[in-house]
């Protein structure tokens, strides 16, 4: 196999981790190719504009090379833009219009164009993004798509492949994105040798649940979420509408819709479903729990309506999660 470049784009004030969790897949996969008398499959540059040292945002600086100029044969290489403090920042110092002109040059000539965590603002300002899915930090989702409405945002996701284009969530998810594009080059065998070696998952399950319900609910107990997921947790195995969630808040729908908008940046329908999935996740990492009772015990009545929900919200069967946690 050829060597595949790895360039990791990155600009003061990034995000440590951005760039040297994915740097760390690919030399894991060359410590894997060394043990096993195996050329290196990878060459990682970490890269800047201008070249030389650059302090990531908690204060360690890595040394760069210079972008590649425009006449680098990048044929069959991979670009990763890392994110960072105020890159989502329109006016933040950070945004460097130049840095986002090179990346679109260079999308066209690279085999695939990454992004970790708030990175994606830079695919979308170069325009690469546009009528396509992504994903960035949970915390800056909702920015993303009111920036750029043409992206089709997702937010829960761990990364998200739309052709030649990859984007990630936050930070550490950025390792689980490089370990699928070690899958892609060297197959599911070294990925999942690499993510043992490296001590982490694989395929990691779920989304970004970190930014579960009951944590932003115990944010602040009065507003309109915490009131609702209160009401709701009890309920979860009723069939419930919307006009009965607004009623339990006292408030009208369009009022319930707008602030728990605001609040959590959901719909009152978006809420129940979390709730769901989170008291279906408990209740799997039960010893002794069926998928058919945890179907019927979380509202989601049965098998097959959990399945599918799994499959939407966590890109994993009932039956996997289980295995994993129960």
């Amino acid at each position: 196999m050829k060597t595949i470049d790895i360039w990791l784009l990155v600009f003061p004030g990034f995000a440590l981790l951005d760039a040297t969790g994915p740097a760390q897949v690919f030399g894991s996969a060359n410590d894997e190719a060394r043990d096993a008398l195996l050329p290196q499959p990878y060459r990682i540059h970490m890269i800047a504009p201008g070249g030389g040292p650059v302090a990531s945002s908690c204060g360690v600086t890595v040394l760069t090379e210079p972008l590649p100029p425009a006449g680098r044969n990048l044929a069959g290489a991979t670009l990763i833009v890392s994110g960072g403090r105020g890159i989502e920042l329109v006016d933040d110092g950070a945004h460097d219009p130049a840095m986002s002109r090179w990346v679109a040059r260079a999308a066209g000539r690279v085999a695939r164009c990454c992004a970790v965590c708030t990175g994606a603002f830079v695919l979308a300002r170069a325009g690469l993004l546009d009528g396509r899915r992504a994903v960035t930090h949970w915390r800056d989702a909702a920015l993303l798509q009111a920036q750029f409405p043409a992206i089709d945002v997702h937010d829960d996701a761990i990364y998200i492949k739309d052709g030649p284009l990859y984007t990630s969530a936050g930070i550490a998810a950025g390792m689980d994105l490089a370990l699928s594009l070690v899958e892609e080059d060297q197959g599911r065998a070294t990925g999942l040798a690499v993510a043992k070696r490296m001590v982490v998952f694989f395929k990691r399950p779920g989304g970004q649940r970190q930014f579960s319900s009951q944590l932003l609910a115990q944010a602040d107990p009065q507003d309109v979420h915490a009131q609702l997921t209160d009401w709701l947790r009890p309920r979860l195995r009723q069939q419930i509408d919307v006009e009965q969630m607004a009623a339990a808040c006292a408030l009208s729908v369009r009022t319930l819709h707008r602030q728990l908008r605001q609040a959590a940046g959901l719909s009152p329908a978006q809420l129940l479903l979390r709730l769901r999935m989170e008291a279906a996740c408990g209740l799997l990492e039960r010893p002794g729990m069926t998928v058919k009772r945890a179907a019927s015990q979380s509202g989601f009545g049965n098998e097959y309506n959990l399945r599918r929900a799994f499959a939407a919200q966590l890109g994993v069967v009932p039956s996997d999660y289980q295995a994993r946690f129960g």
